[in-house]
C-alpha cells in the first residue's frame, strides 16, 4: 500500500529540496464548446471571478470544435481581454468528440489538476473552491459534482427529463455499482495523471463517456470524493440531449455491464 501511495505522490513533491516549499497547485479548466457564443463570455467571467476571489492559480482552455455560430471569435476576444496566460484558445476544425477534446486540451494544460465542466452555464464555478477543498481533505484522485446527494439538485428541467435522469442513474447504480452517486455528470476535478490514465482506458463516446470514466476509476482503485452541486438547465442555445443520445446511453450501459 505504501508503494502505491508513493506512486501517486506528484514527482515535484518527492524531489523538492528540504526547506523549500513545493510550488503552488495550478488548476486547468477544460471548456469544450460547440455553439456557445452567448454562454461563453459569462461562464469565463464567472470562472475568473471565482478563481480570483479564492486565490488559486488557474488557466482556462477553450476547445472549440468548429462552431458555426461564432464561438471561436468570442473566445479570441476573451483571450485578448483576460490575457493569453489565463485564457487559451485551442480550437479544432470540426466536432470530434468529448474524449478527444479533453486529450487535446490536456496537451496544452500546465496545471497539475484538471477541471472539466460544461460551458453552457449548467455548472456554476462557485462550486470549484469546494471541489479543491474536498480534494485536499482526502487527497482524492477525483472529485465529482453530484446532483443526487446532500443538497444537490437539478433546476430548469421538466418532469419528464427529471424522471429520465433519475431512472438512468438508478439503473446504472444497480448494474455497475460504481461507488459514486452521479455517473453521468460532467463537472469534475481530476489529478492530471489520473485523467490521462482514464482516458487511455475509455472507449465510449458521447454521454456514456463520463459514466465509463467513473467505472474505470473504480476498476483502477482511484479514490473519488463528491461535492453536492446545483445543476441548472441551459439558458441560451439548444440542449444536445436527444433520442439518439438516449439510445446510445442504453447501449453503452449494457456494454459496460457486460465488460466490467
Amino acid at each position: 500500500m505504501a508503494s502505491k501511495e508513493a506512486s501517486r505522490t506528484p514527482a515535484w513533491s518527492r524531489l523538492e529540496p528540504e526547506g523549500r516549499s513545493p510550488p503552488q497547485n495550478t488548476y486547468s479548466v477544460l471548456l469544450p464548446t460547440y455553439n456557445e457564443r452567448e454562454n461563453l463570455p459569462l461562464i469565463v467571467w464567472l470562472l475568473v471571478k471565482s478563481f480570483s476571489e479564492s486565490g488559486f492559480n488557474y488557466e482556462i482552455i477553450i476547445i472549440d470544435d468548429g462552431s458555426p455560430d461564432g464561438t471561436r471569435d468570442v473566445a479570441e476576444q476573451l483571450e485578448k481581454i483576460y490575457g493569453s496566460d489565463k485564457i487559451l484558445l485551442r480550437p479544432r476544425e470540426k466536432k470530434l468528440g468529448l474524449g478527444t477534446a479533453y486529450i487535446h486540451g490536456m496537451k496544452h494544460a500546465t496545471g497539475n489538476y484538471i477541471i472539466i465542466m460544461d460551458a453552457d452555464l449548467s455548472h456554476h464555478p462557485k462550486f470549484i473552491p469546494e471541489f479543491i477543498r474536498k480534494q485536499k481533505e482526502g487527497n482524492f484522485d477525483i472529485v465529482s459534482g453530484t446532483r443526487y446527494k446532500g443538497n444537490g439538485g437539478v433546476y430548469g428541467w421538466d418532469l419528464k427529463r427529471k424522471i429520465i435522469s433519475r431512472g438512468a442513474n438508478f439503473i446504472t447504480q444497480i448494474l455497475l455499482r460504481p461507488g459514486a452517486s452521479d455517473l453521468t455528470g460532467s463537472f469534475r476535478l481530476y489529478k492530471k495523471e489520473v485523467l490521462q490514465k482514464l482516458i487511455e482506458k475509455c472507449v465510449s463516446k458521447g454521454y456514456v463517456f463520463q459514466m465509463e470514466m467513473i467505472v474505470r476509476a473504480r476498476q483502477l482503485n482511484y479514490t473519488i470524493g463528491e461535492v453536492p452541486i446545483s445543476f441548472v438547465d441551459r439558458v441560451y442555445g439548444e440542449s444536445k440531449l436527444g433520442g439518439n443520445e438516449i439510445v446510445s446511453f442504453l447501449k453503452g450501459l449494457l456494454t459496460l455491464f457486460a465488460t466490467t
